[in-house]
């Protein structure tokens, strides 16, 4: 079920309160605008009308992998779709979530908690696009594509999102590592992480194997990095 605001502040607080009232899993929720969207970190997400500012439910089981991890079955499923709208050579995954296109960001993934049910927030710069002090953003427009329409978009991310999701809980999390590497910068990638801990540069070695990041040190170390944010350098 996909539901349709005109405004909100957040599709992500919406979701989280409809998983606490009892909402199924693949429910869907897709605001024209949203007032309060924000990224990682508690960053604002600009959310003009024309973009898409979209959540959905995961529900736990037992047996499941790690839930960090399904920011990695939406990357793939929203990189899998967006294919349809700009060449695959022009789109990256960085990690763990972001979608790169020409080396500018093109949309954010944020996982939040609702009890034992995991809220995944998409949103994607179809129209539109803010300017960063620390990154280039873009959108589908300034790469010269034709905007989709976002009530048609998000009925075709709910079908590839759950076609992923059926992978993860059916095959494990190696096969979205395969797929999530296979379309993510290549071994060897200088990158810059911003962590807990301070900043780290390295070159990425790949990933482990419940998904967090390999960076190989100057020293020929290497270091997991589970959270941070990451910098092509």
């Amino acid at each position: 079920m996909i539901h349709h605001l005109l405004a909100t502040s957040s599709t992500n607080d919406d979701m989280v309160a409809l998983a606490r009232d009892g909402a199924a899993e693949g429910t869907w929720l897709r605001a024209d605008t949203q007032s309060g969207g924000r990224g990682r970190q508690g960053r604002l997400w600009v959310s003009p009308k024309g973009n898409l500012h979209a959540s959905t439910l995961v529900r736990r089981r037992v047996g499941d992998p790690p839930a960090p991890t399904l920011a990695m079955v939406a990357a793939v499923a929203l990189d899998e779709l967006l294919q349809g709208w700009i060449s695959s050579e022009r789109l990256m995954i960085k990690w763990p979530n972001d979608l790169l296109a020409d080396g500018a960001k093109l949309s954010g993934i944020l996982l939040e908690g609702a009890d034992t049910a995991v809220v995944v927030g998409i949103g994607v710069n179809f129209a539109h696009h803010p300017e960063f002090a620390d990154r280039p953003a873009t959108s589908l427009a300034a790469l010269g594509a034709v905007p989709p329409d976002p009530a048609d978009f998000v009925e075709e991310l709910a079908t590839s999102f759950a076609g992923w999701l059926a992978r993860w809980r059916g095959e494990g999390l190696a096969a979205i590592l395969t797929r999530w590497q296979a379309r993510a910068h290549v071994v060897g990638t200088a990158l810059r992480v911003h962590g807990p801990d301070g900043i780290l540069d390295g070159l990425f070695d790949g990933l482990a194997a419940d998904g967090a990041l390999r960076l190989r040190c100057a020293d020929g170390s290497i270091e997991q990095v589970h959270a941070g944010d990451v910098f092509l350098l």
